[in-house]
């Protein structure tokens, strides 16, 4: 099946809703509880925040650099710690700690110095937490770490929340493994050892879905906000109805640090949006920041797995909704709405992600890390074409 903006609109109510079209008049008639119009910050009230000590370590690959500019914004006093050579010419101004996680003794530069805050950005190595909180041990009054949804071992279940089941912890054997299957388990082992090394009355746990927005190398998102872009019969996955979860990193980020503001402890899971979202109304909704005269033709999951079609990384911020999969896209994030975790609309995202994805080198983008082959694509299409006899 073949869906244009006009049939979308026509059957939004099976579909679960309009979309919005990215325009300020009509930005209201998308956005669900909890999402605000176009180009909208978060509302922080008249009062300054607290001068905060924030040390972030990292802070210029993804996350960090929102993080930071959000930090600073709302004056807090920051440090940064990493090597110094991912974005190294980023925050000139900030003063920053050397070091490598990687090796011994690279936690070492923070055995001095005492802060509000820590917030210990995506890591994948367990070691890294441990090392941080040896270093650190009696000088920090909040530490947030950046876990993730993987951590979770079960996702049959819809609406799962963050007592889900978890997998078994990575064993140090692991630790350093850059294999996708021990990216869950060794999330789980860290968070335990910040748990160890800090303590529950200092600890925030931020479990993030799919971080999307300007910045991601991973192309896991802008793989659709480009390939609309170009136009034309774009493949689509599954049905229109299939859910999906996905938070813009300046959202994430930004609440992250609120978190330290609010001295917010516990485990939250933090995807979004807000309000329940299906494929088609994210796929339409970019289009809706594009002059393009893309169309989206449907085609179930059981059709992709014969064409060898991989869900997720061929086909983005997507998962069939069914089996084993049925709740990854599902999850309950009702605790940190809760706690102030806000969302702005699709087509701001969509947007800034498309504005950024066009500024990067020509060889990056012609090798996208994520999403369907032109040529495969057009032969998956053909063939689907051909079974229903089009």
């Amino acid at each position: 099946m073949t869906l244009d903006r006009r049939q979308f609109l026509k059957t939004s109510a099976v579909l679960g809703g309009a979309v919005g079209l990215g325009l300020p008049a009509v930005a209201e008639a998308f956005t669900a509880d909890g999402v605000r119009p176009l180009g909208y910050r978060p509302e922080t009230g008249t009062a300054q925040p607290k001068p905060l000590r924030i040390l972030i370590l990292g802070g210029t690959g993804f996350i960090g650099p929102q993080q930071v500019e959000y930090a600073l914004a709302r004056r807090h006093k920051l440090t940064l710690f990493n090597r110094g050579k991912t974005n190294a010419g980023l925050f000139p101004t900030v003063p920053r700690i050397i070091g490598d996680r990687n090796v011994a003794g690279g936690h070492d530069g923070l055995k001095k110095g005492t802060w509000d805050v820590v917030i210990d950005n995506p890591v994948r190595n367990p070691a890294w937490v441990r090392d941080a909180g040896q270093a650190l041990k009696g000088r920090v009054g909040q530490y947030i770490f950046v876990s993730t949804i993987s951590v979770f071992s079960d996702y049959s279940k819809p609406g799962m929340d963050e007592n889900g089941p978890l997998h078994t912890p990575g064993a140090e054997a692991i630790w350093a493994s850059n294999d996708g299957a021990a990216y869950g388990p060794n999330k789980v082992r860290a968070e335990i050892e910040a748990k160890t090394q800090f303590g529950e009355d200092k600890l925030t746990i931020v479990r993030p879905g799919l971080i999307v927005g300007p910045g991601d190398l991973s192309d896991r998102f802008s793989y659709w906000p480009v390939r609309i872009d170009k136009g034309g019969e774009i493949l689509a996955p599954g049905t229109p109805n299939d859910p999906v979860q996905y938070v813009d990193v300046h959202d994430l980020s930004e609440w992250i640090v609120r978190t330290g503001e609010n001295h917010t402890l516990g485990t939250f899971n933090a995807t979004g949006p807000k309000g329940p979202t299906t494929i088609a109304e994210m796929l339409l909704g970019i289009k809706s920041v594009t002059t393009s005269d893309a169309r989206f033709t449907w085609v179930p999951a059981d059709f992709l797995a014969e064409q060898k079609v991989r869900a997720w990384s061929e086909m983005p911020v997507w998962q069939p909704a069914m089996g084993p999969t049925l709740g990854f896209m599902q999850v309950n994030c009702q605790k940190a709405y809760a706690a102030g975790l806000t969302f702005r609309p699709l087509a701001d995202t969509a947007k800034s992600t498309l504005d950024w994805y066009k500024t990067r080198p020509a060889a990056e983008q012609e090798k996208a890390r994520a999403g369907i082959a032109p040529e495969k694509e057009k032969a998956v299409l053909a063939a689907w074409h051909a079974k229903q006899g089009d």
